[in-house]
């Protein structure tokens, strides 16, 4: 036998409550936090509606973008939109997501099926994030655009503050790529020039290579790590020469 969403919210109160405490925003309407709390399979297994969160995820992935773009226009008024736009994707990607949904506990708070609570759903990155987008969609849909956007302020400018170096270095090769392009129309290569230690702890060497000089090289257990350091070197090399 099904459920509703009246009847979740009734058995779900002491919950809601405080995950409303936990983020700092008190709903009006109940149902959009407790909707952005129901995954599909639960929906399908149980609800008699069958709504779950996907359309507020929707709905929170457009205003996680707006808000956190306008933070960081404001933030770097002299940053460069290619940079604002990787500082942004570093922010609110997958991972980015699951960061912020695991401060506020926000897996313990979901409604899984039975598979996916099996599964240990609550912990997995691209469940959490998207319940995180629909929790956004929820705040916008309840109290505008100012909610939303102190709620994301509240959340993403400490992790901005703590990792803003890092952030905007985040890809170094989007980076580089991006000035040679401009510069020179054209673009770096990255060739292999070693690689070493057991097939369980491999090793790599990449150097960075444009128009016949090598800018820098990198080395990590990953390719793609090996080019962002790389390309990470090659930039300071063209900062230092042409800054």
């Amino acid at each position: 036998m099904g459920t509703t969403l009246a009847a979740l919210i009734q058995d779900n109160e002491e919950g809601l409550q405080e995950l409303q405490e936990r983020i700092g925003y008190r709903f009006r309407d109940l149902r959009l936090l407790q909707l952005s709390l129901i995954h599909s399979s639960f929906a399908f297994e149980r609800l008699d509606d069958g709504r779950h969160n996907e359309t507020q995820e929707f709905l929170g992935d457009a205003v996680l973008d707006l808000t956190v773009g306008f933070i960081l226009f404001t933030r770097f008024p002299e940053m460069r939109e290619g940079k604002l736009t990787r500082i942004r994707s570093a922010l609110v990607n997958e991972g980015g997501l699951a960061e912020r949904a695991k401060e506020i506990d926000l897996g313990r708070h979901l409604f899984l099926g039975k598979g996916e609570t099996a599964s240990q759903g609550q912990d997995k990155p691209s469940i959490l994030s998207c319940a995180y987008e629909a929790l956004v969609g929820a705040i916008f849909l309840d109290g505008g655009y100012d909610a939303a956007l102190a709620f994301v302020r509240r959340f993403f400018e400490p992790h901005i503050d703590r990792h803003q170096e890092q952030l905007v270095s985040a890809d170094a090769k989007s980076a580089l790529q991006e000035l040679l392009q401009e510069r020179f129309n054209e673009g770096p290569e990255y060739v292999l020039v070693d690689e070493e230690g057991p097939a369980h702890a491999r090793l790599f060497s990449i150097a960075v290579r444009f128009q016949g000089e090598e800018l820098g090289t990198g080395r990590a257990s990953s390719k793609k790590e090996a080019e962002q350091l790389a390309a990470r070197a090659g930039l300071a090399v063209l900062q230092r020469r042409h800054g």
